[in-house]
């Protein structure tokens, strides 16, 4: 195994929201080939109930950008005006850049788990989301391998209701996440600014402050 390329690929899968190539078409092939790799990843108790929802129609990728921008409308902004954080700033920003051009963005992935887990203990829900949460990173590694890009993203679930209705999606199905799908502008991508790993790890018991 290539530790370099592996760990390449590890540190330069971004989140992709404003060099989304909006114009070239994204074929059924390559999406099914990054699918069939995620569904390689760890699933808690084996369950394998991770369903995936491809959307390319325009129509129904419209309908959604429209749920998204209202919801992202009403605060993005205002994060986005009040945060100190220059690297945070940007990307308040760049997630409102998102919400005007979602509907252009060629397909819409949205990975979902066959069951619904609301009020229910928290471990029921931390091995649900243990099965989805690797499967929808391995997703987006294929992309990234692949020269596509996207960015997990879950706005549109403060109106998941509303989603499902659109799509069909049976109330006995829980949505994650939304992944807008394109092959990037470019593919030089690089690590983002991130602390070192010694000034947040503690060893053997938790330190204080």
């Amino acid at each position: 195994m290539d530790i370099a390329s592996v760990d390449e690929l590890l540190t330069t899968t971004r989140s992709v929201r404003r060099r989304l190539d909006l114009v070239r078409p994204v074929g059924r092939d390559v999406i099914m080939e990054c699918l069939q790799i995620a569904m390689q990843a760890p699933t808690a108790s084996n369950a394998q109930d991770w369903r995936w929802l491809v959307i390319t129609d325009p129509g129904k990728r419209a309908a959604i950008a429209k749920i998204y921008r209202s919801i992202g409308e009403q605060y993005l902004p205002r994060m986005a005006a009040s945060e100190s954080d220059p690297q945070t700033r940007r990307v308040l920003r760049s997630a409102l850049t998102l919400t005007d051009t979602l509907a252009d963005v060629p397909v819409h992935v949205i990975p979902c788990l066959q069951r619904r887990f609301d009020g229910n203990d928290p471990v029921v829900a931390s091995s649900a989301w243990a099965s989805i949460i690797p499967a929808g990173w391995s997703f987006m590694l294929a992309l990234r391998s692949r020269g596509l890009g996207s960015v997990w993203t879950t706005m549109h679930l403060a109106k998941e209701r509303e989603v499902a209705e659109l799509l069909g999606i049976p109330d006995t199905v829980t949505q994650a996440a939304l992944f807008p799908v394109a092959y990037t502008i470019g593919t030089d991508f690089k690590p983002a600014a991130r602390p070192p790993a010694e000034t947040i790890t503690y060893w053997d018991g938790w330190a204080q402050s």
